[in-house]
């Protein structure tokens, strides 16, 4: 008996003298891939170095019908923690490739990661070699992704760590992500620094009769605040499903206009529309003239000239986006003269089944309240009309027509938490709060996009509505595509679908490409101008 005991005992230390003394953990993003970036983060991980002294290597498996469209998989090591936020559990001490500073948009940042080793042109399982000295304590890495040139925006990869080594021993792994997570490709379509310009915002986005993509942006060129500032409306073009885009147009910009300096002329904050019944595509955007570079939203006033208040303008082009007309100052037709500003909701407009045009709209008014509504145009753009505020309280709306002559307007809420949800029959006379406001979809006080697909336009041939916004009650973040089959009224989770989990500025804007896809255009965590194509049986399956 004590024989057996003994050689019990010595099997169980032949075991554990198997494994390595460190736990290693692991938290797998999940955020866009960007398939013009040297570098993107695949996995985080975590080792607090007690006893072990090296890492010896990682083993991974990459799950991808388009394998050969990896170019290559990279170990990186990102150093060590600060003693005090060793309670907080952190898997990365810095950002190792910014979404946000000029230059540093594309790869790791050397400053912050050390190159280990890499693998180029991975088979599906991949080891990362590279015996790298552990410093006593929390040690970050981290493993990259890099994609060639040519890859689909529709490639699609898993992948599972299956295995780390220290000292020689195959070390314990824990992973807290969750798991079959799908790493999603997408284009920056404006990064910061791209044409020396500090900041690219608000994205809007539409799809002409000729399948073109219109892209619109603010361009901020000193900085990233809001109007007052030097910033234009800019535009871009993609004619192959967004994969490619042509060099960036600028539609709008007033320089130096009644002497004033190109940072007291910035018209900002795009809506873009497209006419499909006379192939006209039109910009609305917010042109403030003056305001001592602060900020318009308080710093416009009563009135109506430019030199008193905000001014709203449009712009159009004929040719699929290619040229654009000069601005047109429609102020003096929908503006109320108390009113302290009105301006567009950022985003997208529609054209209705009869041909009338619709943008979103929002407007303080003479209580300093803001409030959102419509207005619209019943020839073409030649004139425009405003109604009545949907609801008090409200800022940037997109609107949809859900059935013919019946709009939604789905408006951000000051108070916060959710949503606000109205209809109207008679384009924007009277107003219904719709059963789902306040209530089905949550928000942390943003921007977010609303797009109808009718069914004879997509490929489930089902009536649908599509949401897009930073899923969250605070911060902007867990950017979510979220789907509803009985015109809003729910958005199942089984028809949602997260794209970007860190932190953005979370603006968004959707379109559908053809009868099988959807784009979106957003700011997300690693681009200031993030596009994605989605299949909607991605979404709806």
């Amino acid at each position: 008996m004590k024989v057996f005991c003994y050689l019990c005992l010595f099997v169980l230390l032949g075991t554990a003298g198997l494994k390595a003394a460190d736990t290693v953990y692991v938290r797998e993003a999940q955020v866009p891939v960007l398939i013009e970036r040297q570098d993107n983060v695949l996995f985080y991980l975590r080792l607090d170095a007690r006893e072990c002294k090296k890492l010896n290597e990682v083993t991974l498996e990459l799950l991808s019908q388009e394998l050969s469209m990896v170019e290559a998989v990279k170990l990186y090591y990102g150093g060590t923690e600060a003693l005090q936020d060793r309670p907080k559990m952190r898997f990365v001490p810095v950002t190792y490739v910014s979404g946000f500073d000029a230059g540093q948009t594309l790869s790791a940042n050397p400053s912050y990661s050390v190159l280990c080793t890499e693998v180029r042109k991975p088979t599906s399982r991949v080891t990362l070699k590279c015996d790298y000295n552990l410093f006593p304590g929390v040690n970050f890495f981290w493993i990259s992704l890099q994609m060639k040139p040519e890859a689909s925006l529709q490639t699609k990869i898993q992948t599972e760590l299956l295995a780390v080594r220290l000292d020689g021993k195959e070390a314990p792994v824990q992973v807290v992500s969750p798991q079959d997570i799908v790493h999603r490709m997408g284009v920056g379509v404006r990064h910061a620094g791209d044409d020396g310009v500090a900041a690219y915002r608000i994205p809007g986005l539409v799809t002409t009769n000729e399948g073109t993509l219109l892209a619109v942006y603010d361009i901020r060129h000193n900085s990233s605040v809001d109007l007052q500032e030097h910033i234009d409306i800019g535009l871009s073009r993609s004619v192959d499903g967004g994969r490619t885009w042509e060099k960036m147009r600028v539609p709008l910009a007033f320089k130096n206009a009644g002497g004033l300096p190109s940072a007291q002329n910035g018209v900002g904050d795009p809506c873009i529309l497209f006419d499909t019944k006379t192939n006209t595509a039109w910009i609305a955007a917010l042109w403030t003239h003056g305001c001592g570079n602060q900020r318009a939203w308080w710093s416009s006033h009563q009135g109506m000239t430019p030199e008193e208040t905000g001014q709203l303008v449009l712009t159009c082009s004929k040719d699929d986006g290619k040229t654009w007309s000069a601005p047109v100052n429609v102020t003096s037709q929908v503006k109320d003269p108390s009113w302290y500003l009105l301006l567009q909701g950022p985003g997208r407009g529609i054209t209705m089944n009869d041909g009338t045009l619709v943008f979103p709209i929002q407007f303080i008014d003479s209580t300093r309240v803001p409030n959102a509504g419509i207005m619209y145009s019943k020839n073409q753009g030649d004139t425009w009309k405003i109604h009545n505020l949907a609801r008090t309280n409200t800022t940037e709306a997109q609107v949809v027509e859900i059935e013919p002559g019946v709009l939604m307007l789905n408006m951000r809420d000051n108070r916060g938490g959710s949503r606000a949800v109205a209809t109207s029959s008679d384009l924007g006379k009277t107003w219904v709060e719709h059963a789902s406001s306040r209530k089905a979809l949550q928000e942390p006080v943003c921007m977010a996009s609303l797009l109808r697909i009718p069914a004879t336009d997509n490929v489930l041939n089902k009536d649908i509505l599509v949401f897009s916004n930073p899923d969250t009650t605070k911060g902007r973040h867990h950017i979510t595509i979220k789907v509803s089959l009985d015109g809003g009224n729910t958005w199942p989770p089984e028809y949602q679908l997260m794209l970007d989990e860190d932190e953005g500025w979370g603006y968004s804007c959707l379109t559908l490409i053809d009868r099988e896809t959807i784009g979106i255009l957003y700011e997300s965590s690693v681009a200031h101008m993030t596009f994605q194509a989605v299949k909607l049986q991605d979404l709806i399956k």
